[in-house]
């Protein structure tokens, strides 16, 4: 035998859970049961008071995320701004709380969509989204332009009060700075190049319109995604940036073969002139020298020339005398040599076909 009970329902008065709804019911009974006594009009001001009661509490608590802020609004008008936490408000449409994330990075889609997205203004709607892309450059070409603007919520009283849509508003500011920029370029830099120059510039005029608009966003980067041609004429932009590549490529391995062959000629440029350098150092240095050297001579020569002729005479055999192997002396007043004597014959070397 199954002996499990069956669960309470909620009004069940042995339902420990349901005491409070139990009384909700006694009330109801209590006026309808005694509409038309005296106390009728009694028991429905109670029950009255009590959902009163029941609905103020229930209205007056409110939970901010850590991400956000709550801009408080008295009968309409601006009161406060609350932080992040459990706070309570005047009950009854009073005080009306509108939630900002401010510590939240947003970002709004130009040319697709991310899948999942909440936000009704994170993307464009319908053909929309293609209307956006489509941009003419500065040389009158076309160009398919996709980005993404991330921004901050950063002034919450001016993003709620100041204009009526700022979501919406940054949308047309987008788009509006990104044509613009665009259109200051031709469509070579816009495809390959000048990406970079693009999201800078963009993001600096975004920022100074929203500023002038008292939006209360900041934003924080503008990023290009896909940059395309029309589909008639992409696979000749194809073309054209696949050899725009392959001449960069060329342009940099010519550059490589330069800076490799270009220092070492200057290098050996170099070293030759200071070789010469230091040749015509030498030479000079040793021209001095020896104008120093006759001068000295010249100065001695002068005191005693007789005794300076000798001397040199001396110290000149002195050096040439013992490169000399063989050494015939003949005196002068002798005249009995042969005229057939090989004074070369006792020499060690003899250099062939010379006659000495």
């Amino acid at each position: 035998m199954n002996n499990t009970q069956p669960p309470h329902g909620p009004w069940d008065p042995n339902n420990p859970a349901s005491s409070g709804l139990a009384q909700v019911k006694k009330l109801f009974d209590s006026f309808f049961k005694n509409k038309n006594k005296n106390n009728g009009v009694k028991n429905f001001s109670l029950f009255f008071i009590l959902i009163t009661v029941i609905l103020s509490t229930w209205s007056a608590i409110y939970t901010i995320p850590s991400d956000s802020v709550a801009v408080v609004q008295r009968f309409g008008k601006y009161l406060k701004v609350v932080p992040a936490g459990l706070h309570i408000k005047l009950p009854l449409g009073i005080d009306a709380v509108s939630i900002v994330p401010v510590k939240r990075q947003l970002k709004q889609e130009f040319g697709f969509k991310t899948p999942g997205a909440t936000d009704p203004y994170q993307s464009a709607i319908g053909q929309n989204g293609l209307q956006e892309t489509q941009m003419v450059t500065g040389d009158l070409n076309a160009a398919l332009v996709e980005w993404v603007v991330q921004y901050r919520v950063s002034e919450p009283t001016k993003f709620l009060f100041e204009v009526r849509n700022p979501s919406q508003t940054l949308r047309y500011v987008s788009e509006s700075v990104m044509r613009e920029v665009v259109g200051d370029r031709t469509v070579d830099e816009v495809i390959t190049i000048g990406r970079q120059e693009i999201e800078s510039e963009a993001l600096i005029k975004m920022q100074t319109l929203s500023t002038k608009y008292a939006m209360g966003i900041s934003i924080d980067q503008v990023q290009l995604k896909n940059i395309n041609p029309p589909k008639p004429v992409q696979e000749s932009f194809n073309e054209v940036n696949q050899a725009q590549q392959e001449k960069e490529k060329l342009i940099n391995e010519a550059r490589r073969d330069y800076n490799k062959v270009v220092p070492l000629a200057l290098g050996e440029k170099d070293q030759r002139i200071r070789e010469a350098d230091g040749y015509r150092l030498k030479r000079i240095n040793e021209a001095l020298g020896d104008v120093a050297r006759f001068n000295s001579l010249l100065k001695e020569y002068s005191k005693a020339p007789e005794v300076t002729r000798r001397r040199i005479y001396i110290e000149t055999m002195e050096t040439v005398m013992p490169l000399i192997e063989s050494k015939i002396i003949i005196d002068l007043a002798t005249n009995n040599i042969l005229p057939l004597l090989n004074l070369d014959s006792n020499k060690t070397t003899t250099t062939p076909g010379a006659n000495k």
